[in-house]
C-alpha cells in the first residue's frame, strides 16, 4: 500500500483497472437481456432497476419543461409500459447500455402523444416507482431555469444514482459489521466530500494512528471500487463494457 493514500478522482476509481472478477452473468441487465424480460427472475431484475433508476428520467422530464406533478406521472407511466411490454427491441442500438437504452426508449415513448396520454392515465392508478422519496432539494435543482441540458441533467442524474447505492451498500455493510460510525468518518475522506476534516484529524476521532487510518481508509476505498464495478455491471450487457461505463461515469462528474 502506498504510504500516501490519497482519491485522485471524483469516485476514487482508477478507470484502467482491471474488471474485478464480478459473478457477471447474475447481474441485473444481464439477466434480463438473456431472458427478454420473460422469466420472473428477468421481471424482479428489470423492476429492481426502474425504480433504482427513475431519478435520471424524472430529471430530463423537468428539463424539458414539465411540471413537478406531470413529470412524475410521465414518469409512472414510462415505467409502467415498460414493466408490462417488456420491448427491447432497441438494445442492440443502444449496446446493451441500461443508461442509453433508458433514455431512448423515454424519447420515443415521448414522441408518441396517444400512448403517452394513456400511459399518464394508468400512472396515476398505478404507483410503480417510489417517487414520494423525491427531497424538496431534488424538485429545485430540476427546475428547468438554467442553459444545461435535459441530456446533460439525465447523464449527471445517472452517475449521482450510481454512486448513491454504492455508498449505501457499503454503509450496510459496514453496518452490518458494527462499523457504522467508522464508514461515517471514512466516508468523509472521498473528495465530493465538502468541508471534510483531515486524515489526522479523523484518526484522532477514532483514537488510532494516522497510518492505521490510512490502512483503514485503503481498505474502504478498495472495497468501494469494487462495489461501483458490480454496480455499473448491472447495467451493462457485457463485461468489456464495465470500463467504459467506469469512464463515462467519471467523465460526468468531472464536467
Amino acid at each position: 500500500m502506498p504510504a500516501d493514500d490519497q482519491v485522485t478522482s471524483l469516485t476514487g476509481v482508477d478507470p484502467s483497472a482491471r474488471y474485478g472478477g464480478v459473478a457477471f452473468a447474475t447481474t441485473h441487465w444481464s439477466v434480463v437481456l438473456e431472458a427478454q424480460g420473460e422469466s420472473p427472475a428477468a421481471q424482479e431484475a428489470l423492476e429492481k432497476l426502474c425504480r433504482t433508476y427513475w431519478r435520471p428520467i424524472y430529471g430530463f422530464l423537468r428539463r424539458q419543461g414539465f411540471r413537478p406533478e406531470e413529470a412524475e406521472d410521465i414518469t409512472q407511466g414510462f415505467f409502467a409500459q415498460l414493466l408490462e411490454r417488456r420491448k427491447f427491441s432497441a438494445l442492440r442500438k443502444e449496446k446493451g447500455r441500461l443508461r442509453s437504452f433508458l433514455l431512448g426508449a423515454l424519447k420515443y415513448f415521448l414522441a408518441d402523444e396517444q400512448r403517452r396520454a394513456m400511459a399518464i392515465k394508468r400512472g396515476k392508478g398505478q404507483r410503480l416507482i417510489p417517487l414520494q422519496d423525491l427531497r424538496a432539494d431534488e424538485r429545485v435543482e430540476m427546475e428547468p431555469a438554467d442553459p444545461v441540458t435535459a441530456e446533460m441533467i439525465y447523464e449527471r442524474r445517472w452517475a449521482l444514482t450510481v454512486l448513491e447505492q454504492v455508498l449505501e451498500r457499503l454503509k450496510n455493510e459496514y453496518g452490518t459489521a458494527g462499523n457504522a460510525a467508522l464508514f461515517d468518518l471514512l466516508k468523509q475522506l472521498l473528495p465530493d466530500e465538502p468541508g471534510s476534516p483531515s486524515q489526522v484529524e479523523i484518526a484522532a476521532q477514532l483514537g488510532i494512528t494516522e497510518n492505521a487510518l490510512r490502512q483503514a481508509f485503503y481498505r474502504f476505498r478498495q472495497r468501494y471500487q469494487s462495489l461501483l464495478r458490480e454496480e455499473i455491471a448491472h447495467t451493462v450487457a457485457t463485461p468489456g463494457d464495465i470500463e467504459d461505463e467506469l469512464r463515462h461515469l467519471i467523465a460526468v462528474l468531472e464536467a
